[in-house]
């Protein structure tokens, strides 16, 4: 079975680049959503292993997104400049590991694997 990732970051070229380190590492992207609406509608399709998802998209916060995701049980992480992102996107953040903004292939891999590990 394919590991699955949800991404959700609304900067393009971000979001292009985070779905090519991730599918080069052997995982099948969903997305990416670049807003709240479409990873939720995401989410109702297809349930990923995991999610990466920015704090800020555009207007809005990511929150309603990994509350749905904390729900469903699925692990998330931030990829995120800020330093703590609970401060920005409420509690549902606290403690979720953080890739970092911009981001490289090596922190991906510590990340997803801190996600995935049992």
């Amino acid at each position: 079975m394919q590991k699955t990732v949800l991404i959700v970051e609304d900067e393009f070229l971000i979001a292009m680049d985070l779905a090519h380190m991730l599918e080069e590492l052997g995982w099948r992207v969903i997305g990416p959503a670049p807003n709240v609406k479409d990873a939720l509608r995401l989410l109702q399709a297809e349930r990923p292993q995991v999610a990466l998802l920015d704090v800020n998209l555009g207007r809005e916060l990511v929150t309603p997104v990994a509350e749905n995701l904390k729900a469903l049980g699925v692990p998330f992480a931030v990829a995120s400049a800020y330093d703590e992102p609970e401060k920005v996107g409420g509690a549902v953040l606290a403690g979720v590991p953080n890739a970092g903004k911009p981001t490289t292939a090596r922190r991906l891999i510590a990340v997803l694997a801190q996600l995935t590990a049992p």
